[in-house]
């Protein structure tokens, strides 16, 4: 006793201290609004927050938040996915929209989601409400030669079982293009394809496009659809126009040939007529000779 009344004086300095300390880190406005909303959360553990570098006043809201709608999630879980770099506002309101709408995402799945990358939130409103994704103009040519036009409307939901390396939208509407370009060029008739579009869409939906992605392939309605060149003529055309090209090469090859041919022949035409005036040009002398000689 007597050496607590020596230093009595420093123990309450002590104390005063620590509880500074104390009120400086724990956040008693956040703690008291736990309290109110009935939030399993004590003075010590906002405080260690504050030394985790964790915002209590998010990991609050977000438990008042999870309490109210009727789930099952503690503050570790909110305070590990937060440190992990995950977004828990995100985390917390798909899982709600999930339970609402009777779909079955745990909070450690959407948590994988959202490190994954991947918009959690979009993802379960898209599982709710099915997405339109629209293509750019594709371009096929029919058995007959003449080229078809279209756009493809492709209905999809996001599929939360693959949504962790599950391939994205460009590579769904990449194979939907694929597929309605193939199904156009195996028509007889670009007549076909105007008469039915939904003979091509069937088609499509048949190969199954959306293994390996994250959406479900719902519809794809075929819409938009045009005729355009006809490629089958311009490419007769064209081969016409190569054939007679080469044909007037051959002719142009064959003509110089000719006159290559009908030069070397007046060559040797004048060449023949320089010896003949050669030989007529020693006969005199020849003449002379023979009368010098007496004959």
């Amino acid at each position: 006793m007597e050496i607590i009344q020596q230093h009595f004086g420093w123990i309450v300095v002590f104390v005063i201290f620590c509880l500074c300390v104390f009120l400086y880190y724990c956040p008693i406005q956040t703690y008291i609004n736990a309290v109110i909303n009935h939030v399993p959360v004590g003075p010590v553990d906002l405080t260690l927050m504050r030394f985790r570098n964790v915002n209590p006043d998010v990991i609050v809201s977000q438990l008042i938040t999870v309490r109210n709608s009727g789930l099952n999630v503690s503050a570790s879980q909110l305070e590990s996915h937060l440190l992990a770099g995950g977004n828990i506002v995100t985390v917390i309101q798909a899982i709600i929209q999930a339970n609402q709408a009777k779909m079955n995402l745990s909070f450690e799945k959407a948590c994988a989601i959202d490190l994954a990358g991947r918009d959690v939130l979009d993802a379960v409103n898209m599982c709710i409400t099915p997405k339109v994704i629209k293509t750019a103009l594709i371009s096929g040519v029919a058995k007959d030669g003449i080229q078809i036009k279209a756009m493809a409307r492709i209905t999809v939901k996001a599929n939360i079982e693959r949504l962790i390396g599950g391939a994205g939208e460009a590579t769904v509407m990449a194979r939907v293009a694929e597929g309605v370009c193939s199904a156009i060029g195996s028509s007889e008739s670009h007549k076909t394809v105007l008469k039915s579009p939904k003979l091509i869409s069937d088609t499509v939906l048949e190969k199954g496009l959306d293994t390996g992605t994250a959406f479900e392939i719902l519809s794809i309605d075929i819409a938009d659809v045009d005729v355009g060149k006809n490629i089958g003529s311009e490419l007769q055309i064209q081969k016409a126009e190569a054939d007679k090209a080469i044909a007037q090469a051959k002719s142009e090859q064959r003509k110089s040939l000719a006159l290559a041919e009908e030069q070397e022949m007046q060559a040797k035409v004048i060449e023949a007529q320089a010896k003949v005036i050669e030989a007529e040009s020693a006969v005199p002398l020849a003449l002379a000779n023979a009368l010098r000689a007496g004959v």
